[in-house]
């Protein structure tokens, strides 16, 4: 197999072998080559790696290897032409006394001098630098200034909080350097919409709107957080770009993403979204990856961190071309900056630019690396900056003198010290100064909502009507489909001329009606066009032609906004963090991701604890996805049963022990907006439908977190009537008892707190045992934030009725924990609040229909019998 070449700087390789000394003292002497050579006959990741005997591995990376495209893309005349052209000769070198040279040292020596800087000013703070890979600085600017020349107007970059992201921020995206520097002041105090946990310097974004200097072109930046840019999120998405933004082609935004190499090849995550760079609803429309390959993870050494040779060979999968460039030869980085760059504008697919490098510190400035790797530090530290080298390089050729190279490195230092020194009058940490995405007009120019209320979210019965009908029929003509799908319909049809709405006719409802409005909405997930539980079909197949669809929601209205419902991979992970940077490019969007089952959000865990729960506080950003987790114990079995409840309202930031103010104007909208986010079970189908609603017509965004049912989906009495979505109606957070028991609530002897698809157990439950006027059931429709105000008037119309929490989850899961604290402190703990549900469990549910009954019985045994607490009173 024939490789492309490039050896740029005589690094020595960072071992002792003379096996690859020798190698070493017969290459050629040239400063630069591009030859063909033949590929050793030992596979790279077969040697033993840097502090061991031999090893010819750094020869072989830290020399930049080129991959031939004939070996890379077999299936394509057209990339492999674009590449051969490029790389099948050695690329023209730059002229002596070439400008680009003269433009090349300038822009490598900032991300140099502001290293050097931030080591002298603040030698023992963490800063996460850059030194090893100064390049990547000319490096980025080279792929944006080319890019822009293609077309591109709007680049959204991402990358990890480490490898230099303060330099980024600087040299890069051009955030103003007192805006740094002031951040490694300990004593700098928070603004008002600032909390303590998302404070690291190195964590935060950036948006810039600006011009190309030498070219006078526009071009905005914009930078997502760290670890979400080692997700893939769609922060990183072109296409959003084009519905949210309005831009005339997708093609105008690009995303630049930023790896290590030890993550590159070692997180799934990695892999899961390369399978999405080209699917319809969830391609980038190319996008370019940088790996930073310091060739080492932490203290792990390649030969423990991956099987394959490279780094970067996950980028196979999808046929993507991968350049392995050394970092030490700065004009061989720009010429494969460029290539990538129009590579990724000519057929819009991914690219991987590796650059091969070295870390010059440990894990971070305060880390000692020689604790691990004593020879290779000991080779590191002999080696001279890349600007440094280059500087030399450029001053022996003449292209630039001594004093006018240490002019250009006194000027940037002179600029950091005054940047310094403004730093200084920095008091209070703005968090405005560091959004990568605003929200233009959603907030006032403070930051706040523009209102504390939320109007109604019910609509007129022509508009119900209308939606329902064209939910119930097929707006196109000669389309034939399935005849179960005919049956269906028509009985949807049927609830509209009845005026009442089952679950998936509700979401119907809600999702038109936003859709009128002008709000783009996005439902994404395994299996969501149909439904999981084959109740929604949003997507209708002709049964006669192959891939003819139709969806009847993009019918609804003559301008409304589109409507994307789209099958994900089989990916948990991947999807929703492309989901929520989804959501987070706008407010005027409602993006649902939907869990094939409840507890498949597991799979996802890492993005909803690091990016949903703590959005606000950690990374100061809203965002108002909605996860749609399918829940219940129908007796399926462990693994299709539970969305695990708990896991979500253990993570609420309100106090249990707390009472707040009832009597606050608009209570209930500022208890929304203090929370971190809102938990929902909803037990009717009207209510889903408010909540949806609710979420676009709230002020400000929070995620939304839904435990939708399964069997209610068909259950005969889960219907709601249009007269609970008319104008005037509302969410309700609690739906009180409205039976016999409410007519006369002193001869209540319970009252049965609950929430969703139990309720309809307890009900039909208390009617076998005619105990209606006996316990009162309430429905705690919204669980976070808690709904104190509510329940402590439901508490106080029984003053006769002991309390009881009854849930069909086991007792060491589902809401208990989290409810009964918070009931204890409605009540100022005047009464014990009982439990009646499943005993404490390992798993969160059986998979055998008769123990499933066995102790559904039992629950309600409990729930009913009015003497089963006394002995514990």
């Amino acid at each position: 197999m024939f490789h492309l070449r490039t050896c740029a700087a005589k690094l020595r390789p960072l071992t002792a072998s003379q096996t690859v000394k020798t190698f070493s003292q017969n290459r050629p002497a040239a400063a630069r080559t591009f030859q063909q050579i033949r590929c050793y006959s030992a596979p790279v990741a077969a040697e033993p790696f840097l502090s061991g005997t031999s090893s010819n591995y750094v020869e072989e990376m830290y020399c930049a290897w080129l991959e031939n495209p004939k070996s890379v893309h077999k299936d394509s005349m057209a990339w492999t032409s674009l590449t051969s052209t490029r790389f099948s000769t050695c690329p023209p070198p730059l002229s002596s006394g070439d400008r680009n040279q003269h433009f090349l040292c300038g822009r490598s020596s900032v991300g140099w001098r502001f290293e050097e800087f931030l080591q002298r000013k603040w030698s023992s703070e963490k800063r996460f630098g850059l030194e090893g890979c100064e390049v990547l600085i000319p490096a980025l600017k080279t792929i944006i200034d080319k890019s822009s020349e293609n077309g591109v107007d709007y680049v959204i970059m991402g990358m990890p909080h480490r490898y230099g992201r303060l330099n980024v921020l600087a040299n890069v995206i051009r955030k103003e350097l007192e805006q740094i520097f002031c951040q490694f002041d300990s004593k700098l105090e928070a603004a008002d919409e600032v909390t303590a946990s998302g404070r690291w310097k190195y964590h935060l974004g950036m948006y810039h709107a600006g011009s190309i200097v030498y070219r006078q072109e526009y071009i905005t930046l914009s930078w997502a957080r760290p670890k979400l840019s080692s997700f893939y999120c769609g922060d990183t998405d072109g296409k959003k770009t084009f519905w949210i933004w309005g831009l005339l082609w997708c093609l105008q935004v690009m995303s630049i993403l930023l790896h290590g190499d030890a993550a590159f090849a070692g997180q799934g995550i990695v892999y899961e979204t390369f399978h999405l760079s080209d699917l319809p609803s969830y391609t980038t429309h190319g996008t370019v990856h940088v790996v930073v390959n310091n060739q080492i993870g932490f203290t792990t050494d390649p030969r423990m961190a991956r099987s394959s040779p490279y780094p970067t060979d996950v980028a196979r999968v999808v046929n993507a071309p991968i350049f392995h460039v050394n970092s030490d030869d700065p004009e061989a980085v720009m010429y494969v900056c460029k290539v990538a760059a129009e590579w990724r504008s000519t057929f819009h697919k991914d690219v991987v630019v590796d650059l091969v490098c070295y870390r010059r510190n440990g894990h971070n400035e305060m880390d000692e690396p020689m604790f691990t790797q004593p020879l290779m530090y000991k080779q590191i530290r002999k080696q001279k900056p890349v600007l440094q080298k280059y500087a030399e390089l450029l001053v022996s050729q003449g292209v630039v003198n001594q004093p006018e190279y240490e002019e250009e490195i006194s000027k940037y230092d002179k600029i950091c010290e005054e940047a310094f020194a403004r730093s200084k009058d920095e008091k209070i940490l703005h968090i405005k100064h560091w959004l990568d995405s605003p929200w233009p007009g959603f907030f006032t120019l403070d930051g706040q909502p523009r209102s504390m209320s939320c109007p109604s979210t019910g609509l007129t019965e022509d508009i119900l009507t209308h939606i329902g009908n064209v939910a119930s029929s097929v707006p196109v003509e000669n389309f034939t489909i399935h005849g179960g799908l005919s049956r269906i319909l028509k009985t949807r049809g049927e609830m509209v001329k009845n005026r009442t709405v089952d679950w998936a006719l509700a979401e119907y409802m809600a999702f038109g009606s936003l859709l009128k409005e002008g709000i783009h909405i996005r439902l994404s997930g395994q299996d969501v066009e149909r439904g999981t539980f084959s109740h929604r079909h949003h997507v209708l197949h002709d049964q006669n032609v192959d891939k003819r669809t139709c969806i009847p929601m993009n019918h609804l209205w003559p301008n409304q906004a589109p409507y994307t419902v789209c099958n994900s991979s089989l990916s948990e992970y991947g999807v929703l963090g492309f989901e929520l940077g989804f959501a987070m490019a706008s407010p005027n969007a409602l993006v649902l991701w939907e869990a094939q089952f409840g507890d498949f959000h597991n799979t996802a865990q890492c993005i909803i604890d690091q990016f949903i729960c703590p959005g606000q506080a950690k990374w100061v950003r809203q965002n108002g996805i909605v996860l749609l987790l399918p829940h219940g114990m129908e007796g399926m079995g462990p693994e299709h049963s539970s969305a695990r409840p708990e896991r979500f309202l253990q993570m609420c930031n309100d106090d249990p022990d707390v009472l707040p103010d009832l009597k606050e104007a608009n209570f209930d909208i500022n208890q929304l907006y203090d929370c971190n986010w809102v938990v929902v079970n909803c037990s009717t189908p009207g209510n889903f439908f408010h909540v949806l609603r609710r979420q676009i017509l709230l002020p400000f965004r929070k995620p939304l977190i839904i435990f939708t049912p399964k069997s209610l989906l068909r259950h005969p009495e889960a219907r709601s009537s249009f007269d609970e979505m008319l104008p005037g109606t509302h969410f309700q957070r609690v739906i009180p008892e409205d039976g016999p028991a409410a007519q006369n609530p002193e001869n209540v002897k319970r009252l049965l707190f609950c929430t969703g698809k139990v309720y309809y157990d307890l009900t039909r439950e208390r009617k076998a045992r005619d105990m209606v006027g006996q316990v009162a059931i309430t429905r705690i429709e919204q669980l976070s934030p808690f709904p104190f105000d509510l329940l402590l008037k439901e508490v106080q119309k029984y003053p006769n009725a002991e309390l009881a929490w009854c849930q069909e989850e086991h007792k060491n899961q589902g809401y208990y924990d989290y409810v009964k604290p918070r009931l204890r402190t409605t009540i100022s703990r005047a009464k014990p609040v009982w439990y009646a549900g499943r005993d404490p469990a390992a798993a969160p549910a059986t998979g055998n229909k008769k123990t499933h009954l066995t102790e559904l019985q039992r629950l309600l045994d409990t729930a009913f019998d009015l003497d089963v607490f006394k002995n514990f009173s």
